[in-house]
């Protein structure tokens, strides 16, 4: 910390005050010692005792070692040497505090770039750290403020996009209704469809909001149970077969010889694996298979794999698939394109389980692989190439 031209001054000054007072402090003891020394001839004749002790040499030819007035003036100078050096330390250390107190006030102005630059010592380095370090997490919370901010912002934006859309299809073909627009039986019909259709499109949205809001929660209970996933998966499969047969498409289950077991809340792992199961028949066009596989990777973690030979995902685009409301063909109101939750859902769904989830996509295949743990008191950590 550099002192100012001011504060230099200051510390100069203050010594030399010191330093005065101090010989005017030693000169007024040396002079009542002295007058005590001559007045008291006891004390006198017991100091010329311990100065023979502290002497050397033959007879009379005694050197004296000290004298009381040179011994008084050593220990005044080691003494006064140790007080000027406290008091300008002292002083010091409070122009070192009124520096750091004075870099506080300019960030707490708002200068939140700033950090004090000062390499101090002791617990005045450590009072800089500290402080640094508060701002540091002041900044970071804030920053994390703005973003659930935004993040709330950006969730109300797409909600009233995907509402109004259906919404303003509704109001206008009940509106044609509601003005005898129509010219025959059928024109009733077929707007009261559509209308029927658009309600059912807000109604998913609103249940994928409300599950999606749900899970999001840290503090969302599961109900934890012991499951087979094999046996999961196959039902589902089974449930899913008909649907697929329309498509032209087949599912197929692998499952380890053993049982696939795990501790898992089922009705919330099964909306994943429906969620999954959903988007590869709504986006696997053109394929012509959808493959389920569970197996242990270890004693303490499985792996559950949904894919399918359909339309490659863009490798650009395989972070951003379980982004809320994001759709690969960059359309929010295209009949094929759900809530835009869907993914979002099942990734806090594996989540809440202590698991994670990733996307890979080639010519080949499109996978979506889930790592889970066993049992819930363990949690799977993301590998970084994942």
């Amino acid at each position: 910390m550099k002192l100012t031209a001011r504060e230099k001054s200051e510390l100069f000054g203050e010594g030399i005050v010191t330093v005065i007072l101090l010989l005017l402090l030693n000169l007024s003891i040396y002079v009542l010692l002295d007058q005590m020394i001559k007045s008291n001839p006891a004390l006198a004749d017991g100091i010329f005792q311990i100065k023979m002790s502290l002497s050397f040499g033959p007879g009379p030819y005694h050197i004296r070692f000290w004298s009381w007035g040179g011994l008084f003036v050593s220990i005044m100078l080691v003494a006064d040497v140790f007080i000027v050096y406290w008091r300008l330390i002292r002083r010091y250390r409070q122009m070192q505090l009124h520096h750091v107190i004075s870099e506080l006030h300019y960030i707490a102005e708002g200068h939140f770039d700033h950090r004090i630059p000062f390499q101090l010592q002791g617990d005045m380095q450590r009072v800089v750290q500290s402080i640094n370090a508060l701002v540091d997490s002041t900044i970071k919370s804030m920053e994390e403020e703005r973003q659930i901010e935004r993040s709330k912002d950006e969730l109300i934006t797409n909600v009233s996009h995907d509402i109004r859309t259906p919404l303003t299809s509704i109001i206008g073909y009940l509106g044609l209704i509601e003005d005898k627009q129509y010219h025959s039986t059928e024109d009733v019909f077929k707007y009261t469809h559509t209308a029927f259709l658009k309600a059912k499109q807000m109604k998913v949205l609103v249940e994928d909001l409300f599950e999606y809001t749900k899970v999001r929660q840290t503090a969302t209970p599961l109900n934890l149970t012991q499951i087979d996933v094999g046996q999961m998966i196959q039902q589902l499969a089974a449930s899913f077969e008909l649907e697929a047969s329309k498509k032209g498409m087949k599912i197929t289950t692998e499952v380890a010889s053993e049982k696939v077991m795990m501790e898992a809340d089922a009705e919330k792992l099964a909306r994943v694996f429906n969620n999954l199961l959903s988007n590869a028949l709504k986006y696997g066009n053109g394929g012509k298979h959808i493959f389920l596989k569970a197996s242990y990777a270890n004693q303490k973690e499985i792996i559950v794999e949904v894919a399918n030979d359909g339309p490659m995902i863009p490798q650009e685009s395989l972070h951003q698939l379980f982004d809320r409301f994001y759709r690969v063909e960059g359309s929010r109101s295209k009949e094929t394109g759900g809530s835009g939750l869907g993914l979002a859902i099942a990734q806090s769904i594996i989540d809440l389980h202590n698991g994670y989830i990733y996307a890979l996509s080639d010519k080949k295949l499109t996978s979506f692989v889930m790592h889970l743990p066993v049992k819930q008191i363990y949690k799977i950590e993301k590998k970084q190439n994942n």
